[in-house]
């Protein structure tokens, strides 16, 4: 299996200088539950970054929390989760996960994420979706979308697929069920239907709470404008690259929020902007 290669990073989409707001990306984010309220935060910190809108779904606390901060989310609309349907075929991408509640409750009465992430999946096979935490660890692979990329660590792997997380067999899952899978570790591994790739680096501050966050919603950012693959390799090599910047500044005393703070000023310099 290979390295990645960074200068692949070259094809990624660049905004054109004509460019009118809205065309550089739209991504819906639905994530967000009372138990875990910032992770879906911090995927929006680093989406709200790169794509022109993002759409905001969550639960009425959290969506009040991001109404709140529309100083640092400006080009954003916060989307009750029963009006998500425009938005849904609106945007470019869907993430769904970050945040959801991993067991079968509910939220303020709504569906299970369980019973959410299988309506929305079945309802819109052909959206763009970027699948993650919650949603990850409650779905069946035969449901999920051919145009979806799957972010797990090597525990959502086993439940979701039901074997360990081998170089192997998330090869062998990706072509199964015709998925980008991206293996989230200290080694990321990115594997569609017919090729893998590893993507090394990063260091132990890491490991924080919310970091996984921070890369599902760089993921879904580049994958409104990308292919799967493409978008999955260069979010996963961005991620690390962040990652050790801030280790030279600071060791391993960083969290989630500097992580997201971080990819900016990578991205300006390996994309030489």
């Amino acid at each position: 299996m290979e390295n990645f290669n960074s200068i692949e990073l070259k094809k990624l989409y660049h905004s054109p200088s004509s460019s009118h707001k809205g065309q550089n990306g739209k991504l819906l984010l639905i994530g967000g539950s009372h138990l875990f309220h910032a992770a879906s935060l911090w995927s929006l910190k680093v989406a709200s970054r790169i794509v022109d809108m993002v759409f905001y779904s969550s639960i009425p606390e959290n969506n009040e929390i991001v109404q709140k901060a529309k100083e640092e989310f400006r080009d954003g609309i916060v989307v009750p989760r029963d009006k998500m349907k425009n938005y849904i075929e609106e945007s470019d991408c869907i993430l769904i996960g970050p945040g959801l509640p991993r067991e079968d409750g509910e939220e303020d009465g709504d569906y299970s994420t369980k019973e959410l992430t299988e309506k929305l999946l079945k309802a819109y096979p052909n959206k763009k979706w970027v699948i993650d935490g919650g949603s990850l660890q409650v779905i069946k692979p035969l449901i999920i979308p051919r145009t979806a990329i799957l972010t797990p660590h090597h525990l959502e792997f086993k439940t979701l697929f039901g074997i360990e997380a081998k170089d192997t067999n998330v090869a062998e899952m990706a072509k199964k069920y015709n998925l980008t899978i991206l293996l989230k570790g200290e080694e990321d591994i990115v594997c569609d239907n017919s090729k893998c790739v590893k993507i090394s680096g990063g260091n132990p501050g890491m490991t924080k709470g919310g970091t996984g966050d921070v890369l599902a919603g760089l993921v879904a950012a580049l994958y409104c404008k990308n292919d799967a693959f493409l978008s999955a390799c260069s979010a996963s090599f961005i991620n690390k690259k962040a990652g050790e910047e801030l280790y030279k500044k600071v060791g391993p005393y960083f969290s989630a929020s500097d992580l997201a703070n971080e990819i900016p000023q990578v991205m300006k310099k390996l994309l030489d902007y």
